[in-house]
């Protein structure tokens, strides 16, 4: 069993974020940041996983506990800085192995950083830091002349001196967890902020003669917390810019990678072609050939090979088979399921419906609770008029039908095979396979009938 502990604190309101909501819940790539820390904790194999929630509690519980059934969600009841942060997981703390303590709201660290500080660490303190063109606002880190940490000193605290480094904390350590209760227990708030520093550990931990062992992250953004809607719009970016890589490097190809964005993940087969300004959204599974115009809206959906998706296509929830054309402007709301050949043209809207192989609406309607077979034909302007103000019904239409323009299915109603109907009908009533049904009233030319006029003004 690993001797891994990971403490995770998210407990903080995040006042800069102006918002309602929890910080750690504001979300990179369609997930809450807290949400990606976790995995990236879970991918260390620990053997057990503390995160320590306060503000926004109930939030947070509502939105992540049932995802991760494997955390111990610890409260702080007072935010009272990091050092009583992590103190309040401590009762639930081994005094064997070590802990590795990581925040909410640094969504973009990975696992191989982590692993690489936690090697360095070994048996005694690891160290994330950075070196920043601008430190300021950040601890920063004290050597001596051997080049080795002996304390870290946070911004409000430094001297004109020690504000001048450009080595900074990036708050994640690893600390044995033999000395993890002593040094906590030491920690005091004698500091501008009033508040238990768990950067005085670094101290403590020279202090008892145990080694510190820095790592300096590779890239700035592995680091970066979020405390405001622009530093996470700058993570968005960079998650977006990875993804968009990620895929290319796949074989997607990514007309204008700059406005992709995934929110989710894509299974994909070979020669996927992505134009401008999409948006992928939850789990999206696209076969070989498939193709996606510009501006589509595509959130867990299923396409199958060599089907084309036109610009402007929203699709949600849906299953469309091999080699069909959806769009341009279709909408297909959930539990739409189109076999292979279908055909779906502008302002059609499929929901709750299932298309059979080859079938078509190219124009200008609402197939809704639907059973549609094989080489249909629907019209212009039909409607499946499901829904009676209290209860919906389906309507079932069968293989080799032809809706006229227009059409009114009033469900629940079945249309048989090979039927037809009249363009502009009602249908109320089942109709039979093979014939044609026209229901729509008489057509009459009222005599003697004047078209009424304005009148002048005097």
């Amino acid at each position: 069993m690993s001797d891994l502990h990971i403490i995770i604190l998210a407990a903080g309101k995040g006042t800069r974020m102006y918002s309602k909501m929890p910080k750690v819940l504001h979300q990179i790539g369609g997930k809450p940041m807290l949400a990606h820390v976790m995995d990236t904790a879970l991918q260390l194999n620990p053997q057990s996983l503390h995160v320590v929630i306060g503000h926004g509690k109930e939030q947070v519980l509502a939105q992540l506990a049932h995802t991760y059934p494997q955390a111990n969600w610890v409260e702080q009841t007072e935010q009272l800085g990091t050092g009583h942060a992590v103190k309040s997981a401590l009762p639930h703390m081994p005094n064997t192995g070590k802990t590795l303590v990581l925040y909410g709201d640094v969504p973009l660290i990975d696992a191989p950083t982590l692993q690489q500080l936690l090697n360095a660490a070994g048996d005694e303190v690891g160290l994330l830091t950075d070196v920043l063109p601008e430190p300021t606002g950040y601890g920063r880190i004290i050597r001596n002349a051997q080049n080795q940490v002996i304390a870290i000193v946070e911004e409000k605290d430094a001297n004109v001196e020690q504000k001048a480094i450009a080595e900074i904390n990036t708050g994640i350590f690893v600390l044995p967890n033999t000395q993890l209760s002593g040094w906590l227990n030491a920690l005091n708030a004698n500091n501008a902020q009033g508040e238990y520093y768990l950067t005085d550990v670094i101290a403590l931990a020279n202090a008892d003669h145990i080694a510190v062992h820095p790592v300096q992250v590779a890239h700035h953004y592995l680091a970066m917390g979020v405390n405001n809607k622009l530093q996470l719009s700058e993570l968005n970016q960079i998650h977006r810019q990875h993804q968009a890589a990620n895929l290319m490097a796949a074989g997607v190809t990514l007309i204008q990678a700059s406005t992709f964005e995934m929110r989710g993940s894509l299974k994909h087969g070979q020669d996927v072609i992505i134009d401008a300004n999409c948006v992928l959204v939850g789990e999206n599974e696209f076969g070989d050939d498939v193709q996606i115009g510009a501006h589509c809206f595509i959130k867990n959906a299923k396409i199958g090979a060599g089907t084309v998706v036109e610009p402007f296509s929203h699709l949600e929830d849906c299953v469309i088979g091999e080699n069909a054309k959806i769009g341009p402007y279709a909408r297909l709301r959930p539990k739409a399921v189109l076999a292979d050949e279908v055909h779906i043209g502008n302002f059609v809207e499929i929901k709750n419906s299932t298309i059979g192989h080859g079938s078509k609406a190219n124009h200008l309607s609402y197939i809704g609770d639907a059973t549609v077979g094989k080489k249909t034909n629907i019209g212009a302007g039909t409607i499946t008029c499901n829904y009676d103000g209290v209860n919906k019904y389906r309507t079932e239409i069968g293989d080799e039908v032809r809706i006229g323009s227009d059409t009114m299915l009033v469900a629940p109603v079945k249309i048989g095979d090979k039927a037809t109907t009249g363009a502009g009908s009602v249908i109320t009533k089942d109709c039979e396979s093979g014939k044609l049904v026209v229901a729509r009233a008489k057509q009459v030319t009222i005599e003697g009938w004047v078209r009424p006029e304005k009148t002048a003004k005097k």
